[in-house]
């Protein structure tokens, strides 16, 4: 198969396009810098804002594509400095996503494998884990964008005949992560007090070797056709447990005080941070079954293993510096 992977250079999707070649599929990887898209993938540098004109500068034009996986995505940051945060989320994440599903209609190809999130549908799972028919409930512009693109792009998809497929993670970790959980591995790596003992909330995570897995089935599967998948690892470990995982992986024990969840909720409602202390203090289980029904995968990789790469790669930068 002929696959074109946008956003190929980002962190889940260079191990897509590693998971790709090693399985034998031609890759061309969209990527906004010249010389950054992953070892064996053909480079498309496509500059646009928006996708706004994909369609006349489709990668691949000497050969057919068979599937895009859509990964480019405005993400969700702290602090987000924009004027208005849903209109710069629906500009890249509805309207860009509409964009390169119609232009791969446009140039023939059968299937789009949209990765979504679960912030699409909820922040905490309200006691039960989320399935994909979940009434959606998104909290940020961001989910919200997620979940907006989700519905036009089945719309298109019903109205062309263009084959599509979503895909909802949680929390991605693995190699060259970013952001929140490099930065739980430096307090952890570092010896800091954490007040995290007596969080019992259980959190879905996924590693990117078992996501990249999971959509190479998502583009080659034929019974994944105009189907919706959540996609996690099998553990769904408390914030408690994934802070030790992680310091036993990094041989540094993590250091946890047991202040109680009740207590750490009130805290962020006095320091202006409710919303996040409720999010790392609430549950959000997925429930990935429906994947395993349908397509039978299995991820490759257990959490524990997963950490321990994770942690490999975190000790490596220290020799590379």
């Amino acid at each position: 198969m002929h696959v074109v992977v946008t956003g190929a250079n980002g962190f889940v999707g260079r191990a897509l396009c590693h998971t790709l070649v090693k399985n034998g599929h031609r890759v061309t990887g969209v990527v906004r810098r010249a010389g950054t898209a992953p070892a064996g993938v053909d480079e498309h540098v496509y500059t646009g804002h928006e996708f706004a004109d994909i369609g006349t500068h489709w990668p691949a034009a000497s050969g057919a594509v068979d599937c895009v996986v859509h990964l480019a995505a405005r993400v969700h940051v702290m602090n987000d400095a924009a004027s208005d945060p849903d209109a710069a989320f629906r500009a890249m994440n509805v309207d860009g996503t509409l964009r390169v599903a119609e232009a791969a209609h446009a140039h023939g190809v059968r299937r789009i494998v949209f990765v979504s999130s679960i912030k699409a549908i909820a922040e905490v799972d309200g006691g039960r884990p989320l399935t994909e028919t979940t009434p959606a409930h998104p909290e940020g512009p961001y989910g919200r964008s997620k979940r907006d693109a989700e519905v036009v792009l089945r719309q298109f998809g019903d109205t062309t005949g263009l084959e599509t497929v979503i895909v909802r993670p949680p929390l991605v970790y693995g190699p060259e992560v970013r952001a929140n959980f490099v930065r739980m591995m430096d307090a952890i790596a570092r010896g800091m007090p954490l007040p995290l003992g007596s969080v019992s909330a259980r959190r879905s995570i996924v590693y990117v070797d078992n996501l990249a897995d999971a959509l190479l089935q998502c583009a080659t599967h034929p019974r994944a056709a105009d189907e919706c998948f959540h996609v996690a690892d099998d553990d769904a470990p408390s914030v408690t447990g994934l802070l030790r995982l992680v310091g036993d992986a990094l041989g540094k024990p993590a250091r946890l005080l047991p202040v109680p969840a009740a207590a750490l909720r009130t805290l962020g409602k006095l320091t202006g941070r409710r919303a996040a202390i409720d999010r790392l203090t609430g549950s959000l289980q997925l429930d990935t079954g429906r994947i395993k029904r349908v397509l039978g995968w299995q991820p490759p990789y257990t959490t524990r293993q997963g950490l321990e790469a994770t942690a490999a790669w975190y000790r490596s930068r220290d020799t590379q510096q």
